[in-house]
């Protein structure tokens, strides 16, 4: 079930790359997690017609939306907000119900931890055109994010907010954390491109790699994370923006949806997952 849930977490979810529009959505699901701290809530939601089909995905919550009275299993009505580089809940309440069927009692501790699924593995090339194996980085903590070069939208954004978080890593973390950027424009982002976007980037290549391969094989991994892209013309993409933070014991420890993951809020993530 585990490994069903991180293919589909994201799969069928907003193309959130270069969507310029603000909609809403009211739903309902049940609580899977509650973390309080880092406004983060998993839900267990039903289908959300006209946008994503029935999924369990984590959730920012905006600011001033208590979560103090939810409780794992309790089922809930939420107003979600989707804009060009995020979605976030804006409004939950509990309906009064309790899905028992889930295997909670609704009085569980709020900050009860999620099961981690297993990061699926994968095998690429590198931007000097040597393979890279995801499974190599066991023991240390990889940031996954997916770009690509002529990306004119959230992708030079995405790179320079985990720059930030690569040039803010203690001297003592730096050796324990991989970030990897995999391209979603493989037949176009070649190993010598992505050196160039490295360089344009500001990106320290001692602690990062960025991948390329066949279509196939980055198709495989674009499948496997539920990473949707869509072709618009010779160039542009229309994509998912989502990032990964893998555990030493190669778990998914983190998703992080959209742009709204400043670099201060996921090196606390890092310092947790290395502790």
């Amino acid at each position: 079930m585990a490994a069903v849930r991180t293919a589909a977490v994201l799969v069928a979810a907003l193309l959130l790359g270069c969507v310029p529009a603000r909609e809403t959505y009211v739903a309902e699901g049940t609580v899977r997690s509650v973390d309080p701290g880092a406004r983060q809530l998993t839900l267990a939601h039903d289908e959300i017609p006209g946008f994503m089909p029935a999924m369990t995905m984590n959730f920012d919550v905006a600011e001033g939306t208590s979560l103090d009275a939810l409780r794992p299993g309790a089922r809930v009505r939420f107003e979600l907000e989707r804009t060009g580089s995020s979605l976030r809940i804006l409004s939950v309440a509990s309906t009064g119900a309790v899905d028992v069927a889930a295997g909670a009692s609704g009085v569980a501790s709020a900050a009860a931890p999620a099961e981690l699924d297993a990061a699926p593995d994968f095998e690429l090339i590198d931007q000097d055109g040597r393979r890279f194996a995801l499974h190599d980085q066991a023991g240390s903590a990889v940031l996954l994010d997916f770009i690509f070069t002529r990306c004119a939208g959230p992708c030079p954004i995405l790179t320079s907010r985990h720059v930030e978080l690569q040039r803010r890593l203690p001297r003592e973390l730096q050796a324990r954390m991989q970030f990897v950027s995999v391209s979603l424009d493989p037949e176009y982002d070649r190993p010598e491109l992505l050196r160039s976007y490295a360089r344009q980037r500001g990106i320290n290549l001692g602690n990062w790699t960025l991948l390329t391969g066949e279509q196939a094989a980055v198709d495989a991994v674009l499948k496997a994370y539920g990473v949707g892209s869509v072709r618009l013309d010779d160039r542009n993409l229309e994509h998912l923006v989502a990032t990964f933070l893998i555990d030493p014991e190669q778990r998914i420890a983190q998703r992080y949806l959209g742009l709204e993951h400043p670099a201060e809020r996921m090196l606390e993530d890092v310092e947790h997952t290395l502790e």
